[in-house]
């Protein structure tokens, strides 16, 4: 199993099941003086550099490189995931043009993108996502199945052994990481634009997928040619079915949903339930077309999602799920299938602290400034 590790600087290939190895090694390696000009050269030679690193190169393995004091404490400290590294010289580095795409035209592929993510969620969602790919590939011998995880920073080490274990399963992985925190829209665009599968499967890094979910979503799909997105039955830790198919929101709806405490937004429980779509949405009937799905599991036909060009890059996070659920509306048809099952471990904006209220606020903005504003 491979996995592939790519970088807006430095992309190549790596073993992941060899991780705890060259981790070791690789700290052996940057510490060791004699062997700084040498790191230096290689990265010359080889034809990239260190992030951060903008000092003078040596010319040859023998030459002091002039930011050789610095060399290994800035691979150390600016490098992104200079824990996954080998020694340089046994490098295969790969550029991005003759990259073979992530996965081939038949099959299904899946972003995700973290930033300082939970690990023991983020082990769980790569584990459920090998038990499911394992069944999907029982009833389709020979279908592909890709994971692309998109790393918008503080990736965990220990993660990797999560994602090499997938690797095992047969699903095949990538690694997007050293681009920096772009955003959930632009770092899933990193995936979708690179995508050659049949299927894309935007999902969170706190999902749990049922054993039969992928399956199941996909039967769906071949027996309806005209869906081109399908979202599942979504239930909270506790399997409780969550409400996240939504009408088109009113101002003073995300206000009382997202704000207001409990013993306050009962009084509006009869406004949130036509928001919230809870006449409609249940554990047995399919619904179609409802205007706006949770960006946590979206499943497209890759057809549709590039004519779309993915998610609006402007949504830094929140809103891009309510934004390309419309746009996608007006393409092709929408499905909730209450058969496909998954489990979400996420919270709203209000309980993660003022920064993400403000990133909700500045969403909010330009989803209305799009699509028209609504206040009651």
């Amino acid at each position: 199993m491979r996995v592939l590790i790519d970088s807006v600087a430095t992309p190549f290939s790596y073993d992941a099941c060899q991780a705890a190895t060259y981790h070791a090694a690789w700290r052996r390696f940057v510490r060791s003086s004699d062997l700084r000009c040498g790191l230096c050269h290689a990265d010359s030679s080889m034809g990239f550099r260190w992030p951060g690193h903008r000092g003078a190169y040596a010319t040859n393995g023998n030459t002091s490189c002039a930011a050789a004091p610095v060399c290994a404490k800035l691979a150390l400290s600016s490098c992104p995931y200079w824990k996954f590294y080998q020694l340089v010289a046994s490098h295969s580095v790969e550029s991005r043009s003759s990259r073979s795409p992530l996965s081939c035209v038949e099959g299904l592929s899946v972003s995700v993108v973290t930033y300082h993510p939970d690990e023991a969620l983020l082990a769980r969602t790569l584990s459920s996502l090998g038990v499911a790919s394992n069944d999907l590939r029982k009833s389709r011998p020979g279908l592909s199945v890709s994971v692309c995880i998109v790393d918008n920073g503080g990736w965990p080490s220990t993660s990797s052994v999560a994602l090499a274990s997938l690797g095992k399963t047969g699903v095949e992985c990538h690694l997007i990481s050293g681009h920096g925190n772009v955003g959930y829209a632009r770092g899933h665009n990193l995936a979708i634009e690179q995508v050659r599968s049949r299927y894309h499967l935007v999902l969170n890094p706190d999902i749990d997928l049922g054993p039969e979910a992928l399956s199941q979503a996909l039967d769906f799909l071949d027996a309806h040619a005209d869906v081109g997105l399908l979202s599942p039955r979504i239930g909270d830790d506790e399997g409780r079915l969550q409400y996240l198919c939504r009408q088109y929101p009113a101002l003073l709806d995300l206000f009382v949903r997202g704000f207001l405490p409990g013993g306050i937004r009962k009084f509006f429980d009869r406004r949130l339930a036509r928001y919230e779509m809870r006449d409609r949405i249940n554990e047995t009937d399919i619904v179609w077309d409802p205007p706006i799905v949770s960006g946590c599991f979206m499943l497209f036909r890759t057809e549709p999602l590039k004519r779309l060009k993915g998610f609006d890059p402007r949504y830094f996070l929140y809103f891009e799920d309510y934004d390309l659920s419309l746009r996608t509306r007006e393409l092709t048809r929408i499905a909730y299938v209450p058969a496909v099952r998954v489990l979400h471990h996420g919270g709203g904006a209000a309980r993660k602290g003022f920064a993400h209220i403000r990133m909700f606020v500045a969403s909010a903005f330009k989803f209305y400034n799009r699509f028209g504003w609504k206040w009651l």
